[in-house]
């Protein structure tokens, strides 16, 4: 029987279609027995990432992209309430400012990422610059590279060049021990559509909304076609993507949830063991303490 990791994990040696992906997928469970399961799964998360913590041998760069409200931040939130702040960071990336398009596209990136025994979260990411870049490559001027991109550019080589150097920059960190889960939140359009509405309706939520999410909607093919390719070109079996059901939220968080604490557990981890010189001086400060 195929475990939630199996089910969703795309590594670039299958045939892949997001058509294949139902966003409404719950795979069996009830939403009333959901906060229980994810309790359990954030205690279990919480001990092994001690362990990764402690033992400073890997980091965890954990990487969500999805359109407009298929329930990233909630996805946050939820998944990684219970962990260590001391050994977890968000990073949430919005348009870039004047100096990070001054770099290029990786180098905000780069900056942000986890140190070895922590956890690092990028709310969107990288693939930004191959998603919503290639759905509106008129916002690739604002990058003043080095040559004009015309149609015929962009058609023959930039595309293939950009998600080269996505994988290479993957590949990097990962022989440098920054292990990498890379998830698309899938919604269908229709809830959207109802996420939408529900923001404009209850006045608490009115903050979230905004007008472009309506006229990004117009483009919902175009994307979806994006996060296909990029999927396809990046997704590898050291760095896979999951495709995670979001239309129900709370199957989501159990979903990534389960994926988080499967990756941790294929680590390994155990706490470092002290050399016997070291040991030999611990019990001698429990021997002066105790001696007090």
């Amino acid at each position: 029987m195929k475990s939630i990791a199996d089910k969703f994990r795309i590594t670039g040696e299958q045939r892949f279609s997001l058509r294949d992906f139902a966003p409404d997928y719950s795979a069996g469970y009830k939403k009333e027995e959901a906060e229980g399961e994810l309790e359990k799964l954030i205690q279990m998360t919480a001990e092994v990432e001690t362990e990764l913590y402690a033992s400073k041998r890997y980091a965890l760069l954990i990487i969500f992209q999805a359109t407009d409200a298929a329930g990233k931040d909630s996805a946050i939130k939820h998944t990684m309430s219970g962990l260590n702040p001391q050994g977890c960071e968000v990073y949430s990336f919005k348009q870039p400012s004047s100096e990070e398009y001054a770099h290029d596209f990786l180098w905000r990136h780069y900056k942000a990422l986890p140190e070895r025994g922590r956890i690092g979260i990028f709310n969107r990411s990288h693939y930004e610059n191959v998603l919503v870049t290639k759905v509106h490559p008129e916002l690739l001027e604002k990058e003043n590279l080095p040559k004009p991109l015309g149609p015929k550019e962009l058609e023959k080589n930039f595309w293939k060049y950009r998600y080269e150097s996505i994988r290479d920059f993957e590949k990097h960190l990962y022989r440098n021990g920054t292990v990498i889960i890379k998830f698309f939140l899938h919604v269908s359009k229709d809830e959207q559509k109802e996420r939408f509405v529900e923001r404009i309706d209850d006045p608490s939520k009115n903050w979230k909304f905004s007008l472009s999410d309506v006229e990004e909607r117009k483009y919902w093919d175009d994307y979806m076609s994006a996060y296909e390719e990029a999927i396809r070109e990046t997704a590898s079996p050291e760095m896979p993507w999951y495709i995670i059901p979001a239309d129900k939220k709370w199957f989501s968080r159990i979903a990534i949830s389960s994926i988080i604490l499967d990756t941790l557990k294929s680590l390994k981890l155990k706490y470092p063991v002290l050399p016997t010189a070291e040991l030999e001086k611990l019990k001698s400060a429990k021997e002066q303490l105790e001696g007090e």
